[in-house]
């Protein structure tokens, strides 16, 4: 796998992972940096609130189920820090309902993924969060630079911007069905014919232009 990010190749990026087990820690510390990432790690949400005192990480990967301070606790928290409630945090579960979606997503997680999760969609959803985050970061000034394109008077519907919105936030399908309560299909329509209407490619180019818009 090779990530595209511009933002990753400049400064190969930073992610704090956050979990009780040792050995998940070990082994997808070993796949992220493989993947480029720098990777620093805590053994739960109070050591890792203590972490991020020192340093900035540009993306947060957390257990939900951890001693001291679980991972819905943690996001919370992270929120309410002025320094680094910007930072894109992924919840990972073993728990699929969707109270459990929706309470982790309410937390402030950008992305709730169920364990055992493919790990091409995991560093898709790295991506996906990373982007959206530092083209939050830009100065709106600058947005301007290389600006995706769509057909003149195109204008999205209220539910499609919302979707759309979501997207931009670095939300997948599965993640925006639960928060909008409705079918996975019925996001995936949604974006299919905002694709079409807009003539981009894909979602990413569709968070681009939602972003860059100042839709978000």
């Amino acid at each position: 796998m090779t990530l595209v990010l511009e933002k990753i190749e400049s400064e190969r990026g930073s992610i704090l992972l956050v979990d009780d087990d040792e050995n998940f820690i070990a082994l997808m510390s070993e796949f992220l940096s493989v993947q480029g990432f720098r990777i620093a790690s805590a053994t739960s949400g109070k050591r890792a609130i203590q972490l991020l005192d020192r340093i900035k990480p540009d993306l947060i990967i957390s257990d939900i189920m951890m001693p001291e301070m679980d991972g819905y606790i943690f996001a919370q928290t992270v929120r309410q820090v002025p320094d680094i409630n910007w930072v894109p945090i992924i919840l990972l579960s073993a728990k699929d309902q969707s109270y459990d979606r929706v309470r982790g997503l309410s937390a402030g997680a950008n992305v709730y993924m169920v364990k055992p999760f493919d790990l091409d969609e995991l560093v898709a959803q790295i991506e996906s969060a990373l982007r959206s985050s530092y083209l939050m970061q830009q100065p709106r000034s600058q947005r301007t630079e290389s600006r995706i394109r769509v057909p003149e008077g195109i204008r999205l519907t209220p539910t499609e911007l919302l979707v759309a919105q979501l997207v931009a936030q670095g939300l997948s399908n599965i993640d925006i069905s639960q928060r909008l309560s409705t079918s996975k299909r019925t996001i995936e329509s949604h974006i299919s014919h905002m694709l079409k209407k807009t003539s981009l490619n894909n979602r990413t180019e569709l968070s681009r232009w939602i972003i860059e818009n100042n839709m978000e």
